[in-house]
């Protein structure tokens, strides 16, 4: 992979092979773990304070229900086959933990979700790897761009991911000039 971004600015991951890689080489050369914080993230498109936040027992049957750290807000979210494989999985491996995605830690009195920082520095160096600028939004910018691509209604995703204005959700997606242009070629009547 050539690695070609604006080091400041952070996108959707738009290409297939590189959604398929992050995963991979999050576990390869991280852990499991950090692998399992992206599925997750991209499958649910929560705030990394909230997802990182996430408790098993906050997860209620079909339904997982997160206290908004940023809006302070009640969401209710039904994770879908992929994120309910990551909870069981993690569930599994780690049946002591308290936290979906916790610190491992010497004092183990004390549980701890791992740390926004953590995430970020694995997500940018897999990032260099891959190609693409990778930091804790990417999850739901990737998420929110593929629903979109696939036909969702920018509104429906503007509440998903809890935006002000269908506008602020088109620039956090990375909706520009270039994909507005393209709607000229992409439909002929």
């Amino acid at each position: 992979y050539q690695v070609e971004h604006n080091m400041k600015e952070v996108n959707a991951v738009k290409e297939a092979d590189q959604l398929r890689d992050i995963p991979r080489y999050l576990a390869k050369h991280h852990s499991q773990r950090e692998a399992d914080v992206w599925e997750f993230g991209i499958n649910v498109a929560l705030r990394i304070s909230d997802l990182l936040a996430i408790r098993f027992d906050d997860v209620d049957g079909e339904e997982l229900q997160i206290s908004g750290q940023k809006t302070r807000r009640t969401r209710v979210v039904r994770p879908k086959t992929k994120a309910k494989q990551v909870k069981g999985r993690r569930q599994s491996d780690r049946p002591d933990n308290v936290n979906l995605f916790q610190s491992v830690s010497r004092n183990r009195s004390t549980a701890r979700p791992v740390t926004r920082q953590h995430i970020s520095t694995a997500f940018n160096d897999v990032g260099t790897i891959v190609g693409v600028h990778l930091n804790t939004h990417s999850m739901r910018k990737t998420r929110g761009y593929h629903l979109h691509k696939s036909g969702q209604s920018i509104e429906v995703i503007c509440k998903m991911l809890n935006h002000s204005s269908p506008s602020v959700t088109m620039r956090y997606i990375g909706i520009d000039a270039d994909d507005v242009k393209k709607t000229y070629t992409n439909l002929v009547l």
